[in-house]
Order: structure tokens, then C-alpha cells, then sequence
């Protein structure tokens, strides 16, 4: 269900940066009788990159808050077998246990500080190379 759900965004976002992609690119391959694997490889993927790279983060944060498309399926399946970490936390809130709760929140964030910053320093690296 979270794939058939933010399925679409990734699918703008790809299309929204293919789209900018100027046609004087696409003509040089055609005029250099590139194939379709070498226009996808070497002028499509490029531009791709930066906005994968930013789908990919924006659905790792977005799994820590799978909570609202997991619980009213199957809050946690039998014996936790789809227990997620934010329907976890939930139930541990539900049960009074705000101590515990907090610092595996403080955690949980960190964790996402941790990859996000990650990504941007990757991003950075990335818009350095291009400019050089």
C-alpha cells in the first residue's frame, strides 16, 4: 500500500526533470547514433540522479511515519510480523510509556538528522563535480 501510495510522486518528480532535459541533447545522440540504453546512460540518468537521490530520502523519512497506512490494516499482523517502528512507538505511547517512548523518538530522529544530512552532503559533492 505505501508503494501504490507515493508511487506517483517519485513518477512526477522523474518526469518533471526529464522534462528539462533540452532537446539540442537528444538531437547531438541522434546526429552520434546513440541507442536508447546510451541516451538513457549517459544524458537521462544524470539528470536523474539528483532527483532519485532526493525520492530516496524523501521516502526513507517518509517510512519512519508509516503509521497511518499500517495500523488500520493490520496493527502489526499476527505475532508483529508487519510491526513497523512508528506503530510500535504508538502503542508504546498508547500504553503510558512516555519515558521509554521519548528517547526512542530522540532516536528515531536522529537517525533520520543522521541520513538527511548524508544526502545533502552527497548532494553537495554532487553540484560541485557538475560545476567543475
Amino acid at each position: 500500500m505505501d508503494v501504490w501510495h507515493w508511487t506517483s510522486l517519485v513518477e512526477i518528480l522523474c518526469y518533471s526533470a526529464l522534462t528539462t532535459i533540452p532537446a539540442a541533447h537528444y538531437q547531438a545522440a541522434a546526429i552520434d547514433s546513440a541507442g536508447p540504453w546510451q541516451v538513457f546512460r549517459f544524458i537521462q540518468l544524470p539528470k536523474l540522479y539528483t532527483v532519485l537521490l532526493m525520492a530516496i530520502l524523501l521516502r526513507f523519512m517518509d517510512s519512519f511515519m508509516i503509521y497511518s497506512e499500517a495500523f488500520p490494516i493490520n496493527a502489526g499482523g499476527p505475532n508483529g510480523a508487519t510491526m513497523f517502528l512508528a506503530v510500535d512507538l504508538g502503542e508504546e505511547i498508547k500504553a503510558f510509556n512516555y519515558g521509554p517512548s521519548a528517547a526512542r523518538s530522540v532516536i528515531y530522529f536522529l537517525i533520520v538528522l543522521t541520513v538527511a544530512w548524508t544526502f545533502s552532503k552527497a548532494q553537495g559533492r554532487l553540484d560541485s563535480a557538475e560545476a567543475a
